[in-house]
């Protein structure tokens, strides 16, 4: 059994103990670069929920969509798939994203160390702009960002582009915990307060522009932006409450009541999904190269842990079908092409629709 919770309260103050350094003289920060311009496209609550209003809804209440892992599967704590599995393998054992306030101070220590793992290793040779191995994801989206933002490609390439990250972070750096995700709602309005975002762990958020000087990423170079461009500058940060406020249930709710995929999807990126990337500022603001930030990963998996719960509502009938089109105007199938330049092989929307398939994924999330 897990008792994350407890033995945090037993414990106390969190304090990160042994994690290896980055290769980098904190020192020698790299500038700060401005972001301007290159930050998310927003569309607040009241807006959005004029232009949906006469969209198709869902006959459930969206206040009781969750997933459904059960207490044996809470229970797992070791045995976490590299590769896919078989589809009845994976219904029976799948792996388990445990929300960050239910995920021990040990995992959340060995993630930080595995994040680290992949800053330190070199790059594989295939993006020309990375300098590590880390850096190979911040490169691969933004040569990318064109053709999987703004159209409802958006969702399946992140949840790909996220569960690829995972098997890296295992396969090349020894990961052997369960993954995690972070529930934003619990923070709208207050990122700052969560304790991912403290001395222990990604470092402080400030409400101005500023080069991160404390946590395990303090004094960190960025090779990958601003925007398309490549030019050396720190993991900068600027947070802004008012954004983060519109990450709330209420926004996650009105996201969900929309019964069709093309609907949920737009609603969700201009939406919780644009605010929590600009509400933390800084180098997770700038839509083509934010993976470089830590973040990033945190935000992406409560974006998709959004779309499994809208699909679990309906199961049936969003397992079995997509709408919406591609950045050309094409119609989106389940045969659509998901491309990751290589890290992973290419699959298609009808291998990535249900985390649970064993085709190509095999997880859920805690709740």
């Amino acid at each position: 059994m897990r008792f994350s919770l407890l033995s945090q309260a037993l414990c106390g103050a969190t304090v990160v103990v042994g994690l290896p350094g980055l290769k980098r003289d904190v020192a020698a920060t790299a500038p700060l670069l401005p972001i301007s311009g290159m930050d998310h496209t927003l569309v607040p609550l009241d807006q959005a929920i004029e232009i949906f209003k006469n969209a198709p809804k869902a006959t459930s209440n969206p206040a009781t969509y969750n997933d459904t892992a059960s207490p044996e599967e809470l229970a797992k704590t070791n045995g976490f798939a590299i590769e896919a599995v078989s589809a009845a393998s994976c219904a029976s054992n799948p792996n388990v994203r445990y929300e960050w306030d239910d995920y021990s101070t040990s995992d959340r220590q060995a993630l930080m160390s595995a994040f680290k793992c992949l800053m330190n290793k070199p790059p594989s040779g295939a993006f020309a702009a990375s300098k590590s191995r880390w850096e190979d994801f911040a490169n691969l989206h933004q040569l990318y960002t064109p053709n999987v933002h703004q159209n409802q490609k958006f969702l399946p390439w992140h949840r790909y582009f996220v569960w690829t990250f995972e098997q890296v972070l295992r396969d090349e750096c020894g990961f052997d915990r369960a993954f995690f995700w972070f529930d934003e709602t619990k923070h709208a309005g207050a990122f700052s307060a969560s304790d991912a975002f403290s001395p222990a762990y990604l470092g402080t958020l400030g409400g101005s522009s500023h080069c991160v000087t404390d946590g395990a990423f303090a004094g960190l170079t960025v090779n990958i932006g601003p925007g398309t461009g490549n030019t050396p500058h720190c993991l900068s940060r600027q947070g802004n409450a008012a954004d983060t406020a519109q990450c709330s249930t209420a926004y996650l709710n009105s996201c969900l009541s929309n019964n069709d995929y093309a609907d949920f999807e737009r609603c969700f990126e201009y939406g919780p999904h644009g605010y929590g990337h600009n509400g933390v500022g800084g180098v997770m603001a700038d839509v083509y190269a934010s993976p470089a930030e830590p973040f990033f990963w945190f935000h992406h998996t409560f974006v998709d842990r959004a779309w499994r719960i809208w699909e679990l509502a309906d199961p049936n009938n969003r397992y079995a079908s997509i709408d919406g089109t591609d950045i050309n105007g094409n119609p989106l199938t389940l045969d659509t092409v998901i491309y990751m330049g290589g890290i992973r092989p290419d699959v298609t929307i009808r291998q990535v629709i249900n985390t649970l398939s064993g085709d190509a994924l095999c997880y859920r999330y805690n709740y």
